[in-house]
């Protein structure tokens, strides 16, 4: 068996052990559902609302919960294991540091993979069973693969912070900033920029500055492929500014690409 393959295996029967799948799975579920078919309550309607509005409220969800949920589950994937002494076992082992990293990240990014899959995925099952729109899978697909992806994000993320520091508290707490930063001060920063500067030059730059922020571009995939005309504030101007599709995704693969490069260059060089 691969050493890849093998420590893959292990991450995700720990993450089942430890209950991190069925969590995450149940999070997801419980408030997708209750946005998709009880999101019409407070208008006097105990129906599910239009898809468009669905999948915009889910996305400002997912926004916030998903670089949560995989910081927690990774922060500590190397401190954590170097703090018990676990790490310099593994590393005895015929398995280099590239694979030892690798088999984490696709371990744990197939437990959040998965739980986006099956949790988000019966809220697509609920509008299919209701309504008969026939865009409910192609986009409830494109949602679940951008939320997965967003999520193999802030895992790379986390492991470059689990191993730039040397106690499992210190990369909790750079974690829970790195959230506060990318979720809500980036956003904020943004809209004082565009508020401040001239229209025309602002709208020719937020795109590109928005490429610095993947939740930004989760929003932005997302949103651009709905009909709904509830997006205002500096989305709607980043969306009418028609950023090609592939210049959007290929910073998405960026944003998982570029920080796990950093996480296994720091680990080929971290003492243990």
């Amino acid at each position: 068996m691969s050493p890849v393959l093998a420590v893959a295996i292990k991450e995700f029967q720990d993450g089942i052990r430890n209950r991190w799948l069925v969590s995450i799975t149940l999070v997801f579920a419980l408030l997708s559902l209750g946005l998709s078919y009880y999101g019409a309550a407070a208008s006097g309607a105990l129906a599910p609302i239009p898809l468009s509005s669905t999948l915009a409220s889910l996305a400002s969800l997912a926004v916030f919960l998903i670089p949560l949920i995989a910081l927690l589950l990774s922060y500590d994937s190397f401190v954590g294991e170097q703090e018990s002494g676990t790490l310099l076992l593994l590393l005895t082992y015929p398995l280099s540091h590239t694979q030892l990293l690798l088999g984490k990240f696709f371990g744990q990014g197939s437990i959040i993979s998965l739980a986006t899959l099956l949790g988000f995925g019966s809220a697509a099952l609920v509008l299919v069973l209701q309504t008969d729109t026939a865009g409910v899978i192609p986009a409830f697909g494109l949602f679940i693969l951008t939320s997965a992806l967003l999520g193999l994000c802030f895992i790379a993320i986390a492991f470059v912070i689990s191993l730039s520091v040397a106690e499992k508290s210190r990369a909790a707490g750079i974690a829970l900033i790195v959230w506060f930063i990318f979720v809500l001060v980036f956003d904020l920063a943004l809209l004082a920029f565009l508020v401040g500067s001239e229209q025309g030059a602002a709208q020719d730059v937020l795109v590109d500055v928005m490429m610095l922020n993947p939740t930004d571009l989760f929003r932005i995939i997302n949103l651009a492929a709905l009909d709904t005309k509830d997006v205002n504030g500096v989305l709607a101007v980043a969306i009418n500014a028609n950023t090609p599709a592939y210049a959007l995704w290929g910073s998405m693969l960026a944003w998982v690409l570029v920080p796990l490069g950093l996480a296994a260059a720091i680990f080929r060089k971290k003492t243990l």
